[in-house]
């Protein structure tokens, strides 16, 4: 990492925001300026040669080292840990003019975190960039060239968003399971990164054939992938989908089925999950479990009713501090600018109560109004849920569940097996009949507004019934 123009413009103080401090001390340089590294243990160290040149384990002492070295460059790991202390605030303070003097500079390097007010207007903060594919395959390269393996360039792709250190002991992994470079093993490992966060959770992805109709956001899905494969790089890759529509129509299903159709792993992100009781800490989750996602690249997030998460925007400065307001422009601007390969499937119930910034053009690539299913689609759902469950659904019984949702249907095919059919379809109150008029006021909203999700292309009473065994 070359700082050479902070230098020679007299910057006296930087921030690596990184996790890879050693991989940073090795490549940060500057030319015609010598650089050196400390830590607590070890001292003043030659990051060239690893060897300590001045035995300064106090924080302190370090500090008043580079006073004295001029167009030198100290970087100093962990130094974060020390900054609760007013004396070292107070050395930072009373040191800055004195670097810059001398042209010398102090480089912390160390993951995110906020600095004090009363010195960050003294730092520049730059990031440190994780392993290149170029990078990630050298490492493969020398792990492979010692047990005579070649290099797997997919194993690299899916390496990306590792640090170093993972990445080599993901690829040895692999060598140690399938003497080979396996992408599957190294995306496992890569979940990691997710589940070491706690922000997130991943999904198993479902078959699309346990999606009971929406042909028409099948066909859509199954036509937009094309721009994800290799040599479509011209195609616009989409990035965001909504469904909206009734509860239980099988919108989360179709998110988890994306994922299967993309051969790609299933994230969950819950926004609600990210808010924290501490002044920041929502924000600061928000943009770690965004910064992750876009390391871990080719993933389908999920985030499920949207509405409960983002509806409060509105009054966010009264009720929450603006908590929710801040999460959610900094969802938008991370949805907008993302440059990582990741499609986010979306849902909602009630479209009414997300905010009009949601909504707007170019915001989601295409939103999908999803009904309560056709007489195909429920012969379909049928089908299914006596496949899944063993329930012996007659076929005729299309008609008689006009109106039934798909998790519906799925309930009366478990409830079948304990009360018998015609005594599970009494117990079940559809919801079309409860929440008729808000079915109606949804329905009227989507004519004009979102894509049909649904295949409306069969007649419903042209149906060939037969008993499904």
């Amino acid at each position: 990492m070359d700082i050479t123009n902070y230098m020679k413009a007299g910057y006296p103080a930087i921030y690596i925001n990184t996790t890879e401090s050693d991989r940073a001390i090795k490549s940060i340089h500057a030319d015609k300026y010598e650089s050196f590294a400390w830590d607590c243990l070890q001292g003043i160290v030659s990051p060239e040669t690893n060897r300590t040149i001045e035995d300064i384990i106090d924080p302190l002492g370090a500090l008043n080292w580079l006073s004295d070295r001029q167009e030198s460059i100290l970087i100093v790991q962990n130094f974060h840990h020390f900054l609760g202390s007013v004396e070292i605030i107070q050395a930072i303070t009373n040191s800055i003019h004195i670097y810059k003097g001398i042209g010398s500079c102090l480089v912390m390097a160390g993951p995110h975190l906020t600095l004090p007010l009363e010195i960050e207007k003294y730092f520049t903060i730059l990031d440190f960039a994780l392993p290149s594919t170029k990078d990630l395959t050298a490492i493969m390269q020398e792990l492979g060239d010692a047990v005579e393996v070649e290099v797997n360039l997919s194993a690299a792709e899916a390496a990306k968003g590792l640090t170093e250190f993972e990445a080599e002991t993901a690829f040895a992994l692999s060598l140690v399971k399938t003497k080979s470079f396996d992408p599957e093993i190294i995306t496992e490992q890569k979940k990691m990164m997710i589940r070491r966060t706690g922000l997130m959770e991943f999904f198993p992805p479902v078959p699309m054939d346990q999606v009971g109709g929406l042909e028409p956001f099948k066909q859509y899905l199954s036509n937009r992938i094309k721009a994800f494969i290799p040599g479509n790089e011209h195609l616009p890759k989409p990035k965001a989908l909504l469904l909206v529509g009734i509860p239980g129509t099988g919108k989360s299903l179709a998110c988890k089925a994306a994922a299967s159709i993309l051969n790609w792993p299933l994230i969950r992100l819950d926004i609600s999950s990210l808010k924290g009781s501490l002044v920041g800490e929502s924000e600061k989750k928000m943009r770690q479990a965004t910064s992750t996602i876009d390391a871990f690249g080719k993933a389908v997030v999920w985030m499920d009713e949207l509405e409960k998460s983002f509806s409060g925007v509105k009054s966010s400065g009264q009720s929450d501090g603006g908590t929710t307001a801040s999460m959610f422009g900094h969802f938008l601007t991370w949805l907008q600018e993302t440059a990582s390969p990741v499609l986010v499937m979306a849902t909602a119930n009630d479209i009414s109560s997300l905010p009009p910034e949601f909504m707007r053009a170019g915001r989601f690539d295409a939103m999908f109004f999803v009904d309560l299913p056709t007489a195909k689609e429920r012969l379909e759902i049928i089908r299914i849920m006596n496949d899944r469950y063993g329930s012996s659904i007659l076929e005729n019984q299309v008609q008689a569940l006009h109106g039934w949702t798909g998790a519906e249907i799925e309930q009366l095919a478990k409830d079948s097996l304990f009360d018998g059919l015609d005594t599970a379809i009494a117990n079940i109150v559809p919801l079309s009949k409860t929440m008729k008029e808000d079915i109606q006021s949804l329905r009227n909203w989507a004519k004009s507004r979102a894509r049909r999700a649904n295949d409306y292309t069969k007649n419903e009473v042209q149906l060939k019934v037969r008993r499904i065994s």
